[in-house]
């Protein structure tokens, strides 16, 4: 239907009529768990040639093989996880019965419910895998969905629309599309669990209007994620794997490496890896090259812009990596080259704000216990990244921070681990989601004991005796 659906009355009679239909037909079989699951597999590689465009059309450019590994593949593989996994998931599991109730015939155990109809609200920068991946755990929970795409991806939304109405009925998943109005409407229905990606300032409003409708919420947010290169790190292989991630989807990631502690005698070492690499990745240069991605709009790129003016003006030593010297003040999209920033300063916005571009401080240090110092007396971010060979250190760096995930050796390839949980923690969100902790993240787990055939238990019912007394004055043992 047209979006009418898009006013609050609207939005609110689908949500009414995807409830009624969850509690009409009951809780999904396996098989149509399954049946969801495949659709939504058919669906990407129906729609993948159109997808990529309508994501390269929407950011100026992007990569079409990134998008088609990022986002399609990565959501396939994520459905494929849970169609495979669903059955299992869905067993009850045994608890165990209190003494003596279990020797006498009682039971315990845990039964994976449906919530209901989930809220996803989905962002721009992996517009398509950050919808289709978390109904993996949404279709594996038996839920039904509404999803409320970014207005910044709008064609990649208006296909994402066009295609789910094609292949699912509107009582089983709705998208909405429009701007922030309709998004903070959305907020506000009664959904049973709402996940929100994207940023954290706009988390707080998500999480205000939840409250009113005591709605649970998974908020996967973001943050500052940093990297600290041990001295027995490959320096080359390193530099490479960090700007490999700084430079996917042109560091537009909530997973990206914001800033990285480089040992204080490398600096410069890391530098000449670090320019070197993006050479050996984008040898043609970067203004025309289909495999380097622009910043999504004029506002994103001014602000990246910003962080290097700031820095530049402030006296720090910026080092733009530009392997063939192009010009990019004329050019068709918003391309920013990478650029490096050396021991910048804390007052400097690229050291406050999440970056969400293609700009890496560095921060040298001597102790690795500086670099721990350093970040926990800031927010905990969503992800963390050690460099090394050093068991030792390495502990010590995960075991004196707190952080949503690590990836060793490499950066943000944790969020590709299916049977890994991906979440923040803090500021950097709450919750989790992907494989078996998405199924569980979406479903409600209904406590279910049955009580044993024995009248034992009739020594706790008035009237109160010694015998009874004597059973208490038992357990009040230290």
């Amino acid at each position: 239907m047209a979006l009418d659906s898009a006013s609050t009355a609207g939005m609110a009679g689908i949500l009414a009529r995807q409830k009624a239909a969850h509690i009409r037909d009951g809780i999904p079989s396996a098989a149509k768990r399954i049946e969801w699951l495949d659709k939504a597999i058919d669906l990407l590689i129906t729609y993948n040639d159109e997808l990529v465009d309508a994501m390269c059309q929407d950011f100026g450019h992007r990569s079409k093989d990134q998008s088609g590994f990022t986002d399609i593949a990565g959501s396939i593989g994520a459905l494929k996880h849970a169609k495979k996994h669903v059955a299992k998931w869905m067993r009850p599991e045994k608890r165990k019965a209190e003494f003596p109730l279990g020797l006498l015939g009682a039971k315990a155990q845990i039964q994976y419910q449906p919530k209901g109809v989930i809220g996803v609200i989905s962002p721009w920068n992996f517009p398509v895998n950050l919808t289709f991946a978390p109904l993996a755990g949404v279709f594996a929970a038996g839920n039904r969905c509404m999803i409320k795409p970014s207005e910044f991806t709008e064609l990649t939304s208006e296909v994402m629309k066009k295609a789910i109405e094609q292949y699912y009925d509107e009582e089983e998943v709705a998208v909405i599309t429009g701007g922030p109005e309709i998004g903070a409407e959305f907020t506000k229905l009664a959904f049973d669990h709402i996940l929100f990606t994207g940023a954290t300032s706009i988390a707080h409003h998500v999480m205000r209007a939840a409250a009113d409708n005591l709605v649970p919420l998974t908020l996967e947010l973001g943050g500052k994620s940093p990297v600290v290169l041990g001295r027995s790190a490959d320096l080359q292989k390193a530099a490479t794997r960090i700007m490999a991630g700084k430079t996917l989807n042109a560091g537009q990631i909530c997973l990206a490496p914001d800033y990285a502690f480089v040992p204080k005698e490398k600096t410069s070492d890391f530098v000449a890896a670090a320019t070197k690499a993006i050479e050996t990745m984008y040898p043609s240069g970067l203004k025309d090259n289909d495999d380097y991605t622009s910043i999504v709009n004029q506002r994103h790129f001014d602000r990246i812009m910003g962080y290097i003016d700031e820095a530049k003006s402030k006296g720090a030593e910026v080092i733009e990596i530009n392997p063939t010297g192009e010009n990019f003040s004329q050019q068709p999209h918003h391309k920013i080259p990478p650029h490096i920033i050396v021991d910048p300063s804390d007052d400097l916005k690229v050291m406050q704000d999440e970056i969400f571009g293609p700009i890496l401080p560095i921060k040298s240090y001597s102790d690795t216990k500086d670099t721990i110092a350093y970040i926990n007396t800031h927010d905990r971010p969503l992800g963390l990244y050690y460099f090394g060979e050093d068991a030792a250190e390495k502990d010590m760096v995960l075991n004196n921070t707190t952080s949503g995930g690590v990836t060793v050796n490499d950066v943000i390839m944790h969020v590709g681990q299916e049977d890994l949980p991906f979440g923040g923690v803090g500021p950097s969100g709450m919750g989790s989601y992907h494989g078996r902790e998405g199924f569980l993240e979406f479903s409600h787990k209904k406590s279910v004991f049955t009580q044993t055939g024995s009248e034992m238990i009739s020594m706790i019912r008035p009237p109160y005796g010694e015998k009874f007394r004597k059973q208490i004055q038992g357990r009040l043992k230290r």
